[in-house]
């Protein structure tokens, strides 16, 4: 292995100079951590997605090949740095006063770039237990870049013991976080003129209708609250983000789209808010709407949806991150992360990562230098432990 391996402020420089704004490829990037691997004598293994050419995970081990290990987790992608706000090239590390400015600095490329740093160190241990990296993309975009290589998991990747995603925490370790789903609902009525609007069946006047009873929803959600007491805000949250509808003054609209969606707590009916909002369209407005437009219609297609990640008190992931972290509680987020997907495929989960969320997403997002040296720390204690064997 060269000398001259770089440090995790080096290697966190390098990842955030690759733009893998999450419309762009992240090959290059994918294809630098390949070389630094290999640098150290690690092979690595591709996933490419398998529509997009310009995009691929990458998983890799360190110690025994054919056995499960600890996998570290995260993803390469990021959220655009458009308009104002950035006091520099959002694309060029900078320090300053403690803090590592960048895109991704903190969301996740400091996770990244630890683990990878400590690759030299994991080697050096011996390692009974492998680690495992696993950088995906398209997080940001609804958590899917990840999907392709945990179906190779138990095929030709080996499936892990547990998993660590390291989104940003603070290093705290999270033990849950709530389910995401994005819906579309488009209603079509009729278009006439605003002058004999009765020959028409007004599309975004039903919307209006169906938003209202979208917040409906969202006043019971509060009012049902949170059992668990642990997350923030604490209550299944419905938000609508985006209408569309009509195109002129004076036409009676004949089509609006609705982009809506729902963050919910452990153990929710996932179904209900879709089922809820489709009874009250058959219900209370289709029937007036096909008086005059018998080809009135109300779709809702589900467009994204981000698992949730479920409590698992006293689970290997949970009891090895508690070591790790020199922590005995753990907490929930309402945020969504990969972690729910490895969860689902029967790979105990949790999620700690150095950085506060509050960055994640802002100009000048950064990452405080003392949070890379606290997930040193915690790599360095997983070399020790992985050495013993799990």
């Amino acid at each position: 292995m060269s000398a001259a391996y770089p440090d995790a402020r080096e290697i966190l420089s390098a990842l955030v100079g690759f733009d893998t704004v999450s419309s762009k490829s992240n090959l290059a990037l994918i294809a630098y951590v390949e070389a630094l691997l290999a640098s150290a004598g690690v092979a690595s293994v591709r996933t490419p997605d398998p529509s997009d050419p310009g995009k691929a995970a990458l998983f890799a081990t360190i110690g025994p090949a054919d056995c499960g290990g600890v996998l570290l987790s995260g993803h390469t992608d990021v959220v655009p740095a458009d308009g104002s706000g950035w006091s520099a090239d959002p694309f060029r590390l900078t320090a300053r006063d403690g803090r590592l400015y960048g895109r991704g600095a903190c969301d996740m490329k400091g996770f990244l770039a630890g683990a990878l740093a400590a690759v030299p160190a994991l080697l050096r241990a011996g390692l009974r237990t492998p680690v495992h990296l696993l950088f995906s993309y398209d997080e940001e975009t609804g958590c899917t870049g990840v999907a392709p290589t945990i179906a190779r998991f138990g095929l030709d990747l080996p499936k892990p013991l547990l998993c660590v995603v390291g989104e940003p925490t603070e290093m705290r370790v999270v033990d849950a976080h709530k389910s995401v789903f994005a819906y579309e609902t488009v209603v079509t009525g009729r278009a006439a003129h605003a002058s004999m609007p009765q020959l028409g069946a007004n599309a975004v006047i039903a919307a209006g209708r169906l938003i209202g009873e979208l917040d409906r929803m969202r006043e019971a959600f509060a009012i049902a609250g949170d059992p668990s007491g642990r997350f923030d805000p604490p209550e299944t949250t419905v938000t609508v983000g985006v209408v569309e509808g009509g195109s002129a003054a004076n036409i009676v609209p004949e089509r609006c789209r609705i982009s809506w969606g729902f963050r919910g707590l452990p153990g929710i009916d996932e179904d209900e808010p879709a089922d809820r909002l489709a009874r009250f369209a058959e219900e209370q407005l289709l029937p007036a709407m096909r008086l005059t437009a018998p080809e009135a219609a109300i779709a809702t297609e589900l467009v994204g949806v981000v698992p949730g990640l479920a409590p698992d008190p006293g689970s290997r992931a949970e009891t090895l991150a508690f070591q790790l972290a020199g922590q005995n509680r753990a907490f929930a987020v309402s945020y969504g992360t990969e972690a729910g997907h490895f969860q689902a495929a029967g790979v105990p989960t949790v999620v700690c990562g150095p950085g506060s969320i509050r960055q994640a997403h802002t100009a000048d997002e950064f990452l405080e230098e003392s949070q890379l040296a606290a997930l040193e720390g915690f790599l360095g204690r997983l070399a020790a432990r992985c050495a013993l064997g799990l």
